[in-house]
């Protein structure tokens, strides 16, 4: 497929970590992007733990003369890091820049293409995708924003018609059930076997801690982060692409 030309540049904002594995993740993902749309300017940034922040790229890019960015959260729910912490960050770049157009894309999911990525990572772990005798407890990392719970819980409920035995949601963090405990739950009710399907864009102390909390419980598989999964490049694009041309229709 051949793209005009654009100048907007893409400003990625990823959650950031502590754990150098996060950032590596991060970029080869956005490599990925980069790959897809060498026409398009991809910057990377980070809420926490990491630079360079979303608002110093920002400033450097209207300090240059760019006429406008587009800010892509790397994030898999809309909660409070979509809903607070980015908007937080960009109101004082709209007030030192007033003539720089800022557009917020919006979160990644939910999308279907965020399941056709678990279910790859699933398979690359030798799980038969919609297998009947396999029950799935999908896994976020948890959120005090209850309406982000909801939405893996509706994920949950849709991934079912695949075929599963079941599927049944946990957290991390901040909500339950917990991974382990989803595990155990699943076998009592008679599930032949288990498998965890991580909800998470990049290793770190959640997916390590998952993993090894539902291997002790019993799941016969854990998948990784989904990180630079084909499909999430391709779900990057599509956000981009959506918020440059709300950008657009608003300028008509």
């Amino acid at each position: 497929m051949r793209y005009p030309p654009v100048t907007r540049p893409m400003v990625a904002v990823a959650h950031g970590s502590r754990d150098p594995r996060a950032a590596a993740t991060v970029e080869e993902l956005l490599d990925a992007v980069r790959a897809r749309r060498p026409d398009v300017p991809v910057l990377t940034s980070y809420l926490d733990h990491a630079p360079p922040a979303p608002d110093r790229v920002l400033d450097g890019l209207a300090a240059g003369g760019a006429a406008g960015a587009v800010v892509l959260p790397l994030l898999l729910t809309a909660a409070y890091h979509s809903k607070s912490d980015i908007p937080g960050v960009l109101a004082p770049v709209r007030r030192r820049h007033p003539l720089f157009d800022v557009r917020t894309a919006a979160t990644l999911g939910p999308h279907p293409l965020l399941m056709a990525a678990l279910e790859r990572r699933l398979a690359e772990e030798g799980v038969e995708i919609g297998d009947p005798g396999t029950a799935v407890v999908l896994v976020s990392a948890g959120s005090s924003d209850p309406s982000a719970n909801a939405t893996i819980g509706r994920l949950a409920r849709e991934w079912r018609d695949r075929g599963w035995h079941g599927v049944v949601p946990a957290y991390a963090s901040a909500a339950r059930p917990a991974p382990a405990a989803a595990v155990r739950a699943l076998y009592e009710a008679g599930a032949p076997r288990v498998a965890v399907a991580s909800y998470f864009m990049a290793p770190g102390h959640f997916a390590d801690k998952v993993r090894t909390e539902s291997l002790a419980a019993g799941a016969t598989a854990v998948s990784p982060a989904l990180g630079a999964a084909p499909e999430l490049a391709d779900l990057v694009l599509l956000r981009y692409t959506e918020a440059l041309a709300a950008t657009t229709a608003a300028a008509v």
